[in-house]
């Protein structure tokens, strides 16, 4: 500097973590009940590295049914909302989801509740 031309050399190193989402409980198993009585049981959510505010939408699995019918028998409902906040603290706040099943009909299934943030992590 100063008018002497000398060469200086910035090197910068950094991370990039991407947004992602933990659940505790990790899997998901609901007692059988008898037809048409609803099941449920909450689960938290645990946001991660999340920098802006997002909201969780969720993809429910349809149940085909014997003759073609199809059958939607989960629900889902976030009691706090569906918002991933960023606390003054830097981390994301829990979000709690309650998840039901009912069925008019026998039925016993295995499948997957698909969480999906605004950018669809």
């Amino acid at each position: 500097l100063n008018d002497n031309p000398s060469h200086y050399k910035i090197t910068l190193s950094g991370t990039v973590k991407s947004p992602k989402l933990n659940f505790d409980p990790p899997f998901l198993m609901l007692m059988p009940v008898p037809l048409d009585v609803k099941t449920e049981t909450a689960i938290n959510i645990i946001p991660q590295d999340y920098l802006r505010q997002s909201q969780i939408q969720v993809e429910l699995p349809e149940v085909e049914l014997e003759g073609g019918d199809g059958l939607y028998p989960f629900s889902v409902q976030f009691p706090e909302g569906q918002d991933i906040v960023l606390s003054s603290d830097g981390t994301n706040k829990e979000l709690i989801c309650h998840i039901g099943f009912r069925s008019s009909r026998p039925l016993s299934f295995l499948g997957s509740i698909f969480f999906i943030d605004e950018e669809e992590n």
